[in-house]
């Protein structure tokens, strides 16, 4: 992946569009990765692999709710306690 800052890709627009069409250009501001510039069928591409769904909570049964209620995480995840902040 190609790493430029935002304002070379201001200046030269049309050389990084074309290489995007290759691979995914990182844009950096102040240093940071910010953007990524990528070809729409790459873009089309990942997003077919997004399988994900939302829907609303009144369509769970009452056997998910009810798993969702009584769910608990597992012992070793007390580890990770001080990263919620308490």
């Amino acid at each position: 992946m190609v790493s430029v800052p935002a304002s070379q890709v201001y200046r030269e627009w049309g050389r990084y569009s074309d290489v995007a069409q290759r691979e995914a250009v990182s844009i950096t501001s102040h240093g940071r990765e910010s953007l990524v510039l990528l070809s729409a069928e790459e873009y089309h591409r990942l997003k077919a692999l997004d399988t994900r769904q939302a829907f609303p909570a009144v369509e769970l049964t009452d056997a998910e709710r009810h798993a969702l209620e009584t769910v608990r995480a597992p012992d070793k995840a007390r580890a990770f306690d001080h990263e919620m902040g308490s």
